[in-house]
């Protein structure tokens, strides 16, 4: 089937397979592979991207579902060489260790704060309740959400 789908603001179409699953999609076919593929059991949440603003685990959704939408994937948080607010409180709250699970933690602690700008430390962790980190205990991730709430960008990231 051919698809047409938006990519961190860039459309792109292309070919698929009916059982494409979307991460493959991104990964393999976009060469895009800031989205991590994880689990194969949609239990890990390292996959998650953003469809139509709305995160989603990426490994649940099949490529064709996404034609005609847009998508938004962690290497989409940057603009103009600078990096989101999140992305910052990454680096500076050492919120990761393997960093495997950071990407899928990045894009649904960007979707909290577009739609919560000072999330408390339980909001936090509610949130991100649908990713597992097997490194790092949590701790320094909420501190880097709690940092990028309080470093805002001045634009907010939103599809």
């Amino acid at each position: 089937m051919q698809i047409s789908v938006t990519v961190n603001g860039q459309e792109y179409t292309h070919d698929v397979e009916p059982r494409l699953l979307l991460v493959h999609f991104l990964r393999d076919t976009l060469r895009l592979t800031g989205t991590h593929w994880g689990c194969d059991t949609s239990q890990c949440g390292t996959c998650v991207v953003w469809l139509d603003g709305r995160p989603v685990k990426s490994c649940t959704v099949f490529a064709v579902m996404a034609d005609g939408r847009e998508v938004r994937t962690v290497e989409g948080l940057e603009r103009d060489g600078e990096l989101d607010p999140v992305q910052q409180g990454f680096v500076e709250c050492h919120g990761l260790q393997c960093g495997f699970c950071t990407p899928g933690m990045m894009m649904t602690a960007r979707w909290l704060l577009d739609h919560n700008p000072e999330p408390s430390e339980p909001e936090i962790r509610e949130a991100i309740s649908g990713q597992l980190c097997r490194c790092t205990g949590y701790e320094n991730i909420v501190r880097a959400v709690r940092w990028a709430a309080e470093h805002p960008a001045a634009e907010k990231v939103t599809t």
